[in-house]
């Protein structure tokens, strides 16, 4: 097969890259430009998108012997990225920038490309599995639970998934990294990227108080505000504007007074429009269902006509598995997860990914929560 490989600069992508190479397939390494000003997004080793990742992937590629070349897709990464995380904060809610890129940069706009000029399919270095199934292509866990990254891929439909390639997912971290010591790889050592990749110094208060004041003029969330008490409905404190808290947060509230009871308070609820932060102790974080929209389904959807599936869900990209039990709604466009155990601090523009076992069998976004009674 003809494959264009993805690569970051980091270890994985360069090892997933040189093993598609080994198996035959004719390899092009490219690496994608996601900022015209690459300065402005992160440096260093703390993320992607530098001027460094740029020379360690073409390096890389020079190693494993393949055509290597930079894919400029800053405009569309800021457009489908950027600005859904600057809009989904600016609702009161809390997105994942990593699911959105893969669902509409790396198995979207690369993909589209890689189709148009001949290629086959694209290889990552994700830790994931794809299988043969009874019903066809299977997305499944990798084989290192802690390296698992199936959550961030459940957006990912049919047709994406036969046009993919992760060649990791067979393999722990540890033996990744001693392979490409073994190619002669100079990214063997270098540290995982962590955070968001186009918020500079990790400050994603800082960066969205900046951002969301070019973006919007004069918005209610951009203003001092009360933090109430849910149970007493009393004020106490004043944040700095909504978009800088999240479904469950502790730290950093600055409350000017203990709540009544002197027990820790957790971010309950956000209303941009009302510009209240509603706060209350983490019982009243405890989750039993969840409503999520727009699903995506790797392979065949869950009937809807057949009642209740038994499955799990994982909420967060590095959360525990939740036993449930999911109905799609008439139509297709909605879903109902009912956690037979209550989950914390699970927040609107949250991703629900169901699984069967191992197997992925799709996504949805979090529309709204239900508390658990009491």
């Amino acid at each position: 097969m003809k494959v264009v490989a993805a690569m970051s600069g980091g270890v994985d992508s360069a090892v997933a890259a040189a093993r598609a190479h080994e198996a035959g397939h004719e390899v092009t390494g490219i690496h994608l430009a996601l900022s015209r000003n690459p300065k402005s997004y992160r440096s260093g080793a703390r993320g992607c998108c530098t001027i460094e990742d740029a020379n360690d992937a073409r390096r890389a590629a020079d190693v494993i012997g393949i055509p290597f070349y930079v894919w400029d897709l800053s405009e569309r990464f800021h457009a489908d990225v950027v600005e859904d995380f600057m809009d989904t904060y600016a609702a009161g809610q809390t997105p994942n920038p990593c699911l959105r890129c893969n669902e509409k940069i790396k198995f979207a706009a690369v993909l589209e490309r890689a189709l148009a000029l001949g290629f086959d399919a694209v290889a990552t270095g994700h830790y994931a599995q794809l299988r043969d199934g009874d019903g066809g292509l299977e997305l499944h866990r990798a084989v290192d639970a802690g390296k698992d990254q199936s959550y961030v891929l459940g957006v990912l439909d049919e047709h994406q998934l036969r046009h993919s390639l992760f060649p990791l997912g067979d393999t722990p971290k540890p033996q990744v990294r001693e392979e490409a010591a073994a190619r002669g790889l100079l990214v063997a050592d270098k540290p995982d990227s962590h955070d968001i990749c186009f918020v500079a110094d990790g400050d994603n208060a800082g960066w969205l108080e900046e951002k969301l004041a070019e973006r919007y003029d004069d918005a209610p969330f951009l203003t001092p505000g009360p933090i109430v008490d849910e149970v007493t409905g009393e004020t106490l404190g004043e944040h700095r504007g909504t978009y800088g808290y999240t479904i469950g947060q502790r730290k950093g509230l600055r409350l000017g007074r203990p709540a009544p009871d002197g027990r820790p308070r957790y971010v309950l609820d956000i209303e941009p429009v009302s510009n209240t932060v509603t706060v209350g102790p983490r019982e009243r974080l405890a989750v039993t269902r969840i409503h999520g929209t727009s699903p995506r389904w790797c392979g065949a959807p869950l009937p809807t006509d057949s009642g209740p599936a038994d499955v799990t869900v994982q909420l967060r990209a590095h959360g525990a598995e939740h036993r449930a039990t999911c109905l799609v709604g008439a139509g297709g466009a909605e879903v109902t997860i009912d956690l037979i155990d209550p989950a914390h601090g699970i927040a609107p523009g949250q991703a629900a990914v169901i699984y069967d076992g191992t197997r992925v069998i799709g996504s949805a976004t979090i529309t709204r929560t239900e508390r658990a009674a009491g």
